[in-house]
């Protein structure tokens, strides 16, 4: 029997530590899991089963003896620690440049076209905290009726506005705009809504976040099995880092809990290809805000759901869990880390057990989607096919 559906679950910044490049990107020492593990409270025994803890680098927890799954670390190729730029090396796509960033803020012309083109005035333009930046800006926002625009240690253009103020409709146009206008040498990988309600100081950000990101540069696995004829499923923002390119179907989501259900759904649904599926909340509601408790809970609350998703699969589909970069929630800094992230398999028909070891890029994801299912393409990675069938 051949794998007719494989589920490709990323866990967003669950990072497994530092990459020996991580001190050119201020993150010497991050360890997303190994924070997790520290707080003392994170519970994983699914996971686990499936050899988390045998993990190359990984020096805590309890390795199985026998594990139930293949397991592997991922090292990133491309340059950069950005959502972005993960999901495409996941999907097969290396990027040989970073994407641009604005530690200083957007340039002045650019902040003054944006203006124009929008008819309203521009507030904050630094990098910042997307939760303190609508708590320091929110009254001055209702009070000019501007936008607030900020950025971060990654390559995003943010927009943040007040419902009440601005409906999302129209926020989403503004951020088209700022789409059009970042390009070529400002062509940041995302441009995000970031819409909120509420009073001061009592903000709070709505689920009606979206984003919108750059086409990638070259074809993706996603791509590859459209144009195949099989099936691309999108769970969560992946429409949105791909800029909807290769993905067949999508179905957006509101938090963590929100995607599992969804993609246990689907686990009733008779398709032939790939189910890519995001869950953002690790890295959104609790790496970015340094809520390593919250982290670690959403984590167990992850396991759990998988103890149940398991049990659900038929003999022709394969799991595999991964992240796209590290967000340290233990650390001093509130943004992504450049670290290597884990990758655990699991089939009915898959070899148990099997250590892949050190993987040199996360495009051996998408080289070995691509071999499982039979669709030809020109890849970065290497597939690791015949080491798990």
């Amino acid at each position: 029997m051949k794998i007719k559906r494989i589920f490709l679950i990323v866990l967003d910044s669950a990072g497994v530590g530092e990459m020996p490049d991580a001190s050119e990107y201020g993150d010497a020492g991050s360890n997303t899991f190994k924070a997790l593990f520290d707080s003392g409270k994170l519970h994983i025994p699914n996971m686990a089963s499936l050899g988390f803890y045998n993990i190359d680098g990984i020096n805590y927890g309890n390795p199985q003896a026998s594990p139930v799954g293949s397991f592997a670390r991922l090292s990133e190729k491309s340059k950069g620690k950005d959502t972005t730029i993960g999901h495409w090396e996941i999907a097969g796509v290396v990027s040989e440049n970073p994407l641009p960033t604005y530690p200083d803020g957007f340039p002045a012309d650019i902040v003054k076209e944006y203006e124009r083109l929008t008819g309203r005035p521009v507030l904050c333009n630094k990098p910042y905290s997307g939760t303190d930046v609508i708590r320091d800006f929110g009254r001055q926002q209702k009070e000019t009726g501007g936008l607030i625009v900020y950025t971060s240690a990654d390559s995003v253009f943010q927009v943040a506005a007040n419902e009440d103020d601005i409906p999302v409709a129209e926020l989403y146009r503004y951020c088209e705009i700022a789409r059009g206008l970042m390009t070529g040498v400002h062509g940041v990988a995302r441009i995000i809504a970031r819409p909120y309600t509420g009073e001061y100081p009592g903000y709070k950000r709505t689920s009606n976040r979206h984003d919108y990101s750059l086409e990638p540069p070259g074809d993706t696995m996603c791509d590859m099995l459209l144009r195949a004829g099989l099936d691309t499923v999108g769970i969560g923002k992946i429409y949105d880092i791909f800029a909807g390119r290769g993905i067949g179907e999508t179905t957006r989501t509101t938090s963590n809990k929100d995607g599992m259900e969804k993609t246990r759904a689907l686990l009733k649904k008779d398709f032939h290809g790939l189910a890519f599926i995001n869950l953002v909340d690790f890295d959104m509601m609790y790496g970015h805000r340094n809520d390593v408790f919250g982290y670690t809970l959403a984590m167990n609350e992850f396991d759990s759901w998988l103890g149940g998703f398991i049990p659900g699969m038929s003999n022709s589909d394969l799991l595999m869990i991964t992240a796209d970069h590290g967000c340290d929630p233990s650390t001093e800094s509130t943004d992504h880390s450049r670290e290597y992230v884990p990758l655990l398999v699991y089939g009915k028909q898959a070899k148990p057990g099997a250590n892949l070891k050190t993987r040199r890029s996360f495009a051996d994801i998408a080289a070995t989607v691509l071999d499982i299912l039979n669709v030809p393409g020109n890849n970065s990675g290497t597939s690791f096919k015949d080491l798990i069938l």
